[in-house]
């Protein structure tokens, strides 16, 4: 098998995996808000939705690289967003939430922002 088939199919894989992790993520989120979720939406951007600065990439965690799927609520509209962060901004994220568990961060703050206007545009676009 070629290089490049073999890439296309750990892409794949990969785009497969974090579809049903989504899935998984929206079917709990369902239980917890009900009705109130009526759908997900994956932001598919490279760009950093946090920083808007960096590529979304892998971070070292627990001596492997990972890349993590994240996801908030848009109750607005009732649509559960997920999304990826560059390693920068997961890195500070897990290091507040080490400082002060359960509390959101201003960064959360712009992450939500930013997400809820790329979904709006992306809305726009289907019309």
């Amino acid at each position: 098998m070629s290089s490049k088939r073999s890439r296309n199919r750990k892409s794949a894989n990969v785009h497969e995996a974090y579809f049903e992790a989504m899935n998984a993520m929206f079917e709990q989120a369902k239980a917890y808000f009900g009705s109130a979720v009526k759908s997900f939406w994956f932001h598919e951007g490279v760009i950093c939705p946090a920083c808007l600065k960096n590529e979304i990439g892998n971070v070292n965690f627990k001596g492997k690289e990972a890349l993590g799927l994240n996801a908030f609520m848009y109750r607005k509209r009732g649509v559960l967003i997920g999304y990826f962060l560059c390693d920068i901004c997961t890195n500070y994220i897990h290091a507040q939430s080490q400082v002060n568990p359960y509390k959101q961060t201003a960064l959360h703050t712009d992450i939500e922002r930013n997400l809820e206007e790329a979904y709006l545009k992306h809305l726009s676009s289907l019309n």
